[in-house]
């Protein structure tokens, strides 16, 4: 009986391995997935364990010189994910767990080659701790989901050339070294098809299907094949069946789970942009506290000429003013301040006029992205209510779509009959 192999591969920004590391290398206190049986971690198989964390392998790969991101957008995909997978019920025929493990022994041989080889593997773990639970109910005993999740740096040879404009003219436009750059969509590349527009690790489906095949795991098919129920045993039809659907519902839970964790990240990319926000606001804020410091400042000092100005009034017998020699060195030099502090003034007014708009303006979307947050939230608690108790919240809204508004009055007039029985 032939069973549907598949490969897919996820791409990650840095912000997002923290996540990915907890949950391959089960470091998590509990798992929004109850299939997962922490009791059975110890079986899990790794091909290539991460010494440190996936951040910080990557940070010292990068210091030691065998990789760079030189010539990489900010916040880049920096790591991929290869998840290989089969039927539950292929292992199962074929001895189960000793059997997984060596099937994903040659496949991780195959990740190896197409990424470039094994120093650029962060991780190579084969679960062996998820509970496949239709087909354990259908054959009464423990089955187990194996998968093999292979997390690396993807990178390509990048040839650089000295620059047209070089100080030694010989050199211009000539290779000046050639270095490991990490680009995922350099190692993915896109390309056209009559099918439209194809992610070139597609193509990953038939090397694993062939791999597979020429190291000897002959009944394996890529895709999906026409019922074979006529040449099957009553059970095994049935756990086929049942293994079909079961890999019908773990897409949907990893549907659930991307969509959930899209909306994590969409919220931390609306938390970031709330605190530069704030950040900008609270610049702001200072700036017009030190405007309103010196603009102060300024109308101490024209109060302190205005006093000056009030020693006029101090006349002489032949109609002048009279001031010692001290007070007329301080008065002409208050003046002179006066004048020069003129230009200035209104300068900082001007900065003052102009910086209050902006800051209301920050103040409204810091606010916005409030709503939008909480909005955000909303629907991340309904689809988090969705992923861990889907038939609950089914039955939940069905029962109340259930009573139709005439069933209600119904209600309320026998409600209204048996009170007014009582009054009497």
């Amino acid at each position: 009986m032939a069973d549907k192999c598949v490969v897919r591969n996820q791409a990650y920004k840095r912000g997002g391995l923290n996540k990915r590391e907890r949950h391959n290398e089960r470091k998590n206190a509990e798992y929004m997935n109850d299939d997962i049986i922490p009791e059975r971690a110890g079986f899990n198989i790794h091909y290539k364990r991460c010494e440190g964390g996936y951040e910080q392998t990557f940070d010292k790969m990068l210091s030691d010189g065998v990789i760079s991101t030189r010539g990489l957008p900010n916040d880049p995909h920096i790591v991929d994910e290869l998840v290989f997978d089969v039927n539950s019920a292929y292992f199962e025929r074929h001895g189960g767990y000793e059997y997984a493990r060596a099937f994903y022994n040659e496949a991780y041989r195959l990740a190896a080659t197409a990424i470039g080889g094994k120093q650029y593997v962060l991780s190579a773990v084969m679960h062996a701790d998820e509970r496949n639970k239709a087909l354990s109910e259908e054959l009464g005993r423990d089955v187990y989901h194996y998968h093999l999740h292979v997390v690396y740096v993807p990178v390509v040879e990048k040839e650089v050339y000295f620059r047209k404009n070089n100080k030694n003219p010989e050199l211009a436009g000539k290779l000046k070294e050639v270095i490991t750059q990490v680009s995922h969509s350099k190692k993915w590349p896109r390309y056209k098809t009559d099918r439209g527009w194809v992610n070139s690790y597609s193509l990953l489906q038939d090397r694993f299907f062939e791999h597979m095949r020429a190291a000897g795991f002959s009944d394996i098919d890529r895709g999906e094949r026409g019922s074979t129920a006529g040449h099957l045993s009553v059970l095994e039809y049935k756990a086929q069946q049942e293994a079909q659907r079961a890999s019908v519902l773990s897409d949907i839970i990893r549907q659930r789970e991307e969509t959930a964790a899209a909306i994590d990240g969409l919220i931390e990319d609306k938390e970031r942009t709330a605190a530069e926000l704030e950040q900008k606001t609270e610049k702001k804020r200072e700036q017009l506290n030190s405007l309103n410091k010196k603009t102060a400042a300024k109308k101490k000092e024209a109060a302190e000429i205005e006093d000056i100005e009030k020693l006029g009034n101090k006349r002489g017998l032949m109609g002048g003013v009279t001031l010692s020699a001290d007070n007329w060195t301080k008065f002409l030099n208050l003046v002179k301040e006066g004048i020069n502090s003129r230009g200035i003034i209104a300068r900082l007014r001007k900065k003052v006029d102009e910086a209050a708009p902006k800051i209301d303006e920050l103040e409204k979307q810091l606010k916005a992205k409030d709503t939008e947050k909480s909005s955000l939230m909303d629907t991340l608690q309904y689809n988090q209510a969705k992923i861990r108790a889907p038939r609950r919240m089914a039955e939940t809204i069905a029962d109340i779509m259930r009573n139709p508004p005439e069933q209600e009055r119904q209600y309320f007039d026998r409600y209204t009959a048996k009170q007014k029985g009582a009054e009497l």
